[in-house]
């Protein structure tokens, strides 16, 4: 091999399902390093297809899709630019039965120079690769432009076993394809696994990692490369495409050093607050709405979920609307129309008073000889729900729902009301970091936002106690313990899926945290009717967290308290 050469990494945004676009994309971006001098470019794992493709990957159009996208990648490579190492599933029927794997393509000279499969599939969490992949076997290194690389394809890098084939095999550096999606803390977790692998096997090491919200994953970027000893080399930015070159050095000793730009990676709130915008523009534009239509109270929740709609699509495409009923306070009017002035987005207000009164009229036989309670306000709440609902069907844009997680969680939501919508940006949010994120977000300007910089968040709406405002004078405390309090029990039992006498040692009134036990366990079939929302937390309710709908098991009763008592 020459002494230089340069690798561009191709952190992009890929629409599922959308072969012919996710090819165009791939087409412009190798233009564009072909331009700077580039004799290789590298794409995540499975970019052609996008990830996960869950059962799409069974249908055999999809699947002669992706063949004849590879085959005009391929063609692409004769006009002597750069190889493409890309990622895609690719449908071997060479052993007489039909076998998906996650694979790596090599691409020059106008043809397929080889192809490595993923052997470590990941069947935990958000992971199903089990279901429709066949493992690969273990593979050795392929010769790229006088460079023998070893393609290891995500999981394969969070275990030496890959790795260290490769490098017993000849791999003279590693470059991997990865879908690995954001939770806090992530990106440590990946540097400490690949400077771990770099320096096992000493070689440098090159992770590229796809960006772009699906569905409820949301994946953040930050691809970076290792050099032989450890040493970072290259850090791309996080939440944004990037196409980034990465010079490769072979010095007279032949040991290889990599020089790139190193960008931060972003951490924190801003981790989250970007990981949200990401997650709700991606979800928006890749299914085609043309903005969002959600309701605006005056508190925080739907303060917050306006905001970041704002900064995700621009102000322009969100439609806010209050929609007061006669416990709503004049207070809350006038921070919804504060809020809305800030960003600039359209407010309008649509009285729920008449339709209350028109309920009335219609249960009254049904609620006859009963006191007003908990029906009659989920009432106010569904019928907001069916006002957004309404300007969605007859406008177009997607309803959002703006609970957050520690409601979620307790069930402190209302189905076909609070719940309605498309999409949940706040649903792996939880309550005190609704309120850190509002602080942040009045502090600091996202990168990449397309709102106002400043205080855009009245502080009245951080400060007041919240309130649903479906009877006079509600609070949430009145059905639920401070959420400081709730969060950590909630957290323990989400997350961590410890038991009550463990959280009681932490330092939790026993009641408490029965209390939000019983509440869990009992909002589990509304959970399941929710909208989509991104995974912001190590276990997310929906693709992450998963329970039963029917269960026996009462927590409260185990057969160990049992024995105890």
């Amino acid at each position: 091999m020459q002494t230089r050469l340069s690798i561009t990494l191709a952190q992009l945004n890929p629409h599922l399902g959308n072969v012919a676009a996710n090819l165009d994309r791939l087409k412009d971006a190798r233009a564009s390093a072909m331009a700077n001098g580039a004799d290789i470019i590298v794409t995540p794992e499975m970019y052609l297809a996008g990830y996960p493709c869950d059962d799409l990957v069974l249908r055999d159009d999809f699947m002669a899709d992706l063949a004849a996208g590879i085959d005009a990648l391929a063609a692409l490579t004769a006009d002597g630019g750069p190889a493409i190492i890309v990622g895609a599933p690719y449908a071997d029927h060479s052993s007489g039965k039909k076998e998906i794997f996650n694979s790596a393509f090599v691409l020059d000279e106008g043809r397929i120079l080889g192809r490595r499969d993923k052997v470590n599939l990941p069947n935990y969490g958000v992971f199903d690769d089990k279901r429709n992949f066949t493992a690969g076997p273990m593979p050795g290194p392929i010769m790229v432009r006088g460079l023998r690389l070893g393609l290891p394809i995500c999981e394969d890098v969070w275990t030496p076993d890959v790795i260290e084939c490769l490098a017993e095999s000849g791999a003279e550096m590693i470059v991997a394809l990865n879908a690995s999606p954001f939770e806090p803390g992530k990106t440590d977790r990946r540097v400490a696994h690949v400077v771990a692998r770099a320096v096992e096997a000493e070689m440098p090491v090159v992770y590229v990692n796809m960006v772009g919200g699906q569905d409820e994953l949301v994946y953040d970027g930050g691809s970076f490369a290792i050099n032989q000893g450890g040493k970072l080399a290259c850090h791309l930015p996080s939440f944004s495409e990037a196409l980034v070159p990465l010079e490769v050095k072979r010095g007279q000793d032949g040991k290889f050093e990599l020089i790139g730009q190193v960008t931060p990676p972003d951490e924190g709130m801003a981790a989250l607050y970007r990981g949200l915008m990401l997650g709700l523009r991606d979800y928006v534009q890749k299914n085609g709405f043309p903005g969002v239509v959600l309701g605006l109270s005056g508190g925080i929740d739907s303060a917050l979920v306006a905001a970041i709609a704002a900064d995700a699509l621009g102000p322009e495409q969100v439609h806010a609307v209050m929609m007061p009923s006669p416990y709503t306070s004049q207070e809350s009017l006038d921070d919804a129309a504060d809020l809305a002035a800030r960003y600039g987005f359209r407010l309008d207000q649509v009285s729920i008073g008449p339709a209350m009164k028109a309920m009335d009229e219609i249960l009254a036989e049904q609620f006859a000889d009963t006191a007003a309670g908990i029906a009659e306000e989920n009432i106010q709440s569904r019928l907001r729900g069916l006002v957004l609902m309404g300007i969605s069907n007859k406008h177009g844009p997607m309803v959002l729902a703006t609970g957050n997680k520690s409601e979620y969680a307790a069930g402190y939501s209302t189905l076909y009301g609070d719940m309605c919508g498309g999409f949940a940006p706040l649903k792996d949010v939880w309550k005190t970091q609704v309120f850190d994120l509002c602080r942040w977000r009045n502090s600091h300007l996202p990168r990449g936002a397309a709102g106002p910089e400043g205080e855009v968040i009245p502080l009245r709406v951080i400060e007041k106690p919240p309130s649903a405002e479906l009877r006079p004078d509600q609070k949430d405390t009145d059905s639920l313990p401070p959420y400081d309090q709730l969060d950590a029990i909630m957290i323990a039992l989400c997350e961590e899926m410890v038991d009550i006498d463990t959280i009681v040692g932490r330092g939790f009134d026993r009641h408490d945290v029965a209390r939000a036990s019983q509440l869990l366990v009992r909002a589990e079939y509304k959970r399941f009717q929710a909208a989509p929302g991104p995974k912001m937390t190590p276990r997310a309710f929906g693709r992450d967290r998963r329970f039963p709908l029917t269960s026996g098991f009462d927590p409260l009763h185990t057969l160990r308290s049992k024995e105890r008592s």
